[in-house]
């Protein structure tokens, strides 16, 4: 018996069956956007399909090109085009999976001058302002919605998804927010729901009745002017009355100032909110955001907040997720850590997406991991994200690989991030490299810091001794009141009341995060309501004053990722920290941090001084083995410190490894 029965039950839909509760929930790549990556896509889900999900949904597919995201991105409107896509819907089901096309209009947020929206209103967060459609041009977007799941059908999909949240097209029309139109389709809330019920209706007429319709519908809209619960609650009435087999779960809009996705959101955050949803309809409804993990995944369901569950990074992360939560094999899952680094943050960046904790994802044509031709003895030096993501793939290929780590635990800059409130699922990570080692035959070799003479009998060397905190040049750095970002992080020493903390980086963030974290609860910390509605945030007072420095000109927090740098300086701003740019550091004394500011003397008068400024690569063990001869590899902070990133050394770690 499986430890999560009603997770991987089927699912009977009447004519056809989904063979789990779990859902591959829709995830731009970026693979869509051109024909000559068709086969990447296909083979990206084949893996996810063969790994056992029930129900994958695409990325989004525009119905029309005012609905692109993007210049030339990815649509379903021509016989063409569905051709193309028998690829990949056989791919899926070959591996015993079923498909649903997401058809998405981007309305006001499509990235291009021919956008449309319900009325002439520009997005915060983007450029261009969209022309309002016509009476007629709505009644030819529902015929194209309505062409474009035919075509689907065509294609081999078993399904669309009709999106109709998080601030796209449809529920542009549906907010009075966004849709200020006095016709058929805007005033009334029942006007403003036309639109969706009337794609609903048509595009279930296209396709006949043994085709799933999920419909994405916005159970909270977490922006002013949105619509009332009521109005949710009719709607998903109206879009069941009107066709739709299943109704998933949509929380938030992008330009939403409240987190939905990032790791600092408690996992099942927003279930409640599906939970409530679900007694007012009768057909299977799907909850979403921050479920990662199987046994969170059952207690959902079991607890009654769904019929299934949909997560979309999570497999990124890995797509065995389900074979391994069916084989009672959890504990060797790669847990999504809601980081965002290498998927929503490359996608706004008009990237492809992949996963900082897998970077095979979307990629799985070009990084293939072999059996080695020729087994070789391999030294990994440093048990970071590099020197783990190295070992483990050395050891999955079949080279004999010993990890040497100075320290008396694995997960490097890991080990520091994870003790950061609101990133302690980056402890999952670790957890995923310790099975992993243990799983490949990798010999760890902890507490132990390997010099020239332990690594002279190995095929290769690997270095990924990481960096080092780097000491400032200024008067009074030694003071006893100076403590580095390790040594309060990870070691624990004692901070004062006031503090300031000397660079506004990612780490100096990080620490002013951690010095300022005081318990309460998530939702009024950001002021959500138990039924999604937004109110006035409570967060609780910081238990400290603190001072964030940093000497370049300019807004604090600029370099941190496109999706969850505001996050971080909301939280900032809430818990009243200073932030100070364009600073000279004088000094240091018993006053507290002496700092000069537009030609201004300031005292911070503060009890510690917690130094963030910067790292420095460990590389002492390249000249040593220069010296003895040797040439090793060098990856990870040891090869770059300029920025501590992730995100790079695992991928450098990967496919060094894959060429060994």
């Amino acid at each position: 018996m499986t430890g999560y029965p009603t997770l991987l039950s089927p699912l009977d839909l009447g004519f056809t069956t989904l063979r789990n509760r779990v859902v591959m929930g829709s995830m731009h790549t970026g693979l869509e956007d051109s024909p000559r990556d068709t086969g990447k896509l296909a083979e990206y889900f084949a893996e996810r399909s063969r790994g056992g999900v029930g129900l994958i949904v695409t990325g989004g597919y525009a119905p029309n090109r005012t609905g692109w995201l993007k210049p030339f991105a990815s649509k379903m409107t021509t016989r063409a085009e569905a051709a193309r896509h028998r690829e990949v819907t056989a791919a899926v089901h070959e591996g015993g999976g079923k498909i649903a096309m997401q058809l998405l209009h981007a309305g006001r947020y499509a990235y291009h001058p021919l956008s449309v929206s319900a009325s002439s209103i520009k997005a915060p967060i983007n450029p261009f302002r969209p022309r309002a459609l016509s009476s007629r041009g709505v009644r030819a977007l529902i015929d194209d919605f309505a062409r474009s799941a035919e075509l689907a059908r065509q294609a081999g999909y078993d399904g669309v998804e009709i999106m109709g949240s998080e601030g796209y097209l449809i529920n542009q029309f549906l907010a009075p927010r966004t849709n200020k139109r006095t016709d058929e389709w805007g005033g009334s809330p029942e006007n403003r729901r036309r639109l969706a019920v009337e794609v609903v209706r048509r595009t279930r007429a296209a396709v006949g009745a043994d085709f799933i319709i999920v419909y994405r519908l916005s159970m909270a809209e977490l922006v002013p002017d949105g619509q009332t619960w009521d109005e949710i609650v009719t709607l998903g009435q109206e879009v069941e009355a009107a066709g739709a087999t299943i109704i998933n779960t949509g929380i938030g809009w992008h330009e939403a100032r409240v987190p939905t996705i990032v790791t600092s959101v408690p996992r099942a955050a927003f279930t409640s909110i599906t939970a409530a949803f679900r007694p007012h309809v009768s057909i299977p409804v799907v909850t979403s955001n921050r479920i990662n993990m199987p046994q969170v995944a059952e207690e959902v369901l079991t607890r009654g907040d769904a019929d299934l569950v949909s997560m979309a990074r999570p497999f990124l992360a890995d797509p065995d997720w389900v074979r391994k939560a069916a084989e009672d094999r959890a504990d060797e899952i790669n847990t999504c850590i809601a980081c965002n680094q290498a998927c929503l943050d490359h996608i706004f960046v008009n990237k492809k997406a992949s996963c900082m904790v897998n970077p095979r994802a979307a990629r799985e044509t070009e990084l293939v991991l072999l059996p080695a031709r020729r087994a070789k003895r391999v030294a990994v030096v440093g048990a970071g994200p590099a020197g783990l993501s190295a070992a483990v793939t050395l050891g999955s290929r079949g080279h004999a690989v010993d990890l040497f780590e100075a320290a008396s635990e694995i997960g490097g800059q890991f080990d520091i991030a994870r003790r950061i409130p609101g990133k302690e699922e980056f402890a999952e990570t670790i957890r995923y490299y310790t099975r992993q080692l243990a799983l490949t035959g990798v010999k760890v070799h902890l507490g132990r810091r390997a010099g020239a003479e332990d690594l002279a009998e190995y095929d290769e060397v690997v270095l990924a001794t990481g960096v080092r905190p780097r000491v400032p040049s200024i008067p009074g750095i030694d003071h006893p009141s100076v403590l580095s970002y390790v040594d309060v992080v990870r070691h624990g020493a004692p901070v004062g009341a006031r503090v300031a903390i000397i660079g506004a980086g990612g780490i100096g963030v990080d620490v002013a995060e951690f010095l300022t974290h005081a318990p309460g609860p998530w939702a009024a910390e950001w002021g959500v309501g138990a039924d999604g509605s937004l109110g006035v945030p409570a967060p609780v007072a910081s238990p400290r004053e603190v001072y964030l420095v940093q000497r370049k000109e300019g807004p604090i927090g600029n370099t941190l990722g496109k999706t969850t740098g505001w996050v971080h300086r909301a939280a900032l701003k809430a818990k009243g920290v200073h932030r100070i740019s364009g600073a000279a550091y004088v000094r240091i004394d018993d006053e507290g941090l002496h700092i000069e500011v537009g030609g201004e003397a300031r005292v911070l008068a503060v009890d510690t001084v917690v130094v963030c400024a910067g790292q420095e690569s460990s590389r002492e063990l390249v000249e040593e083995l220069a010296g003895a001869g040797r040439a090793p590899h060098v990856i990870g902070g040891a090869d770059v410190a300029a920025e501590l990133d992730a995100k790079r050394a695992i991928d450098q770690g990967t496919r060094l490894a894959a060429r060994i």
